[in-house]
């Protein structure tokens, strides 16, 4: 047996690790029943007064632990354990709760990000609800030496309470604000410049009462050389990624090897919308395995 073969066979073996299809280093594995592990709040740049956040960054909602405890069903704790991580939205159309991990890369590589998700407004109505939410998704925020390049992506749930879903994705430059020499900032998990995933309709278990939910399975694939996406799926469908761009920009000061990963949910209607995450796994393909 190979070194790729064992590392294959105690994956399989472990049954929070089988739940994942690692390349062949892991950098971070988040089992959110050990805490946030390093999750936290993205918010706006400012410089010398919070009065120069922008105004759609002001009340971006922190990430927060949760036993996913609801009204009729009691605890039912995550996928893997008792706790999940949770975005949670103010009860506004348009709010939006934003986690993010920085970190920064050793080697310019494949990656690959794979998480354990489940999406819903919050269970304080005695309907369905399904169309409460707007809107969720997961992004990169990646710079190296000469440009910064942001891939985006999201699952766009409902828009003034019609069903899309459908996956979609960002490549247009958002407008950059200047706050001094070294600090820039720019709102870019706004509404405009979403463009559809080619084929990437898909219809996520919902389940037939509000406080009823059902894991997903996340994968996003992207080359750090090539920045472009070299894979998208989420449960069994995998989707068409070819035409698929990120944001690009030239590099911003002080964001050398950048290597962020956000997740994010947004609500359509004036009652909280929740996204809960599992566990999360970021690994890379090495140049020599």
């Amino acid at each position: 047996m190979n070194l790729s073969q064992l590392r294959r066979a105690m994956r399989e073996t472990d049954p929070a690790m089988s739940a994942f299809d690692p390349l062949s280093r892991i950098l971070f594995h988040d089992d959110f029943d050990a805490g946030l592990n390093g999750w936290t709040l993205m918010t706006g740049n400012y410089e010398r007064s919070l009065g120069t956040l922008l105004p759609q960054q002001r009340d971006f909602r922190p990430p927060m632990l949760s036993n996913l405890t609801m009204w009729d069903t009691g605890s039912a704790g995550s996928l893997h354990g008792s706790y999940a991580m949770k975005l949670a939205t103010r009860p506004v159309p348009g709010s939006i709760s934003v986690g993010i991990k920085r970190m920064t890369f050793t080697e310019p590589v494949p990656i690959r990000l794979e998480a354990w998700f489940t999406v819903k407004p919050e269970a304080s109505r005695m309907r369905l609800a399904e169309h409460d939410v707007r809107s969720f998704g997961v992004f990169l925020d990646l710079q190296d030496n000469a440009e910064r390049v942001m891939p985006h992506l999201r699952y766009a749930n409902a828009t003034g309470g019609a069903g899309e879903r459908k996956w979609q994705y960002k490549r247009d430059r958002p407008a950059t604000t200047e706050l001094s020499g070294e600090t820039r900032t720019h709102f870019h998990l706004g509404p405009d410049g979403w463009l559809d995933v080619p084929g990437g309709g898909q219809r996520l278990c919902y389940n037939e009462l509000p406080t009823k939910q059902n894991w997903h399975y996340l994968r996003v694939g992207f080359d750090l050389v090539t920045r472009r996406f070299t894979e998208l799926r989420c449960n069994d469908r995998v989707l068409p990624h070819g035409e698929l761009a990120p944001i690009r920009m030239p590099a911003w000061p002080n964001l050398w090897q950048m290597l962020n990963v956000g997740f994010w949910v947004e609500s359509d209607v004036d009652n909280r919308s929740f996204l809960y995450l599992d566990s999360v796994l970021l690994s890379v393909e090495r140049e020599t395995s």
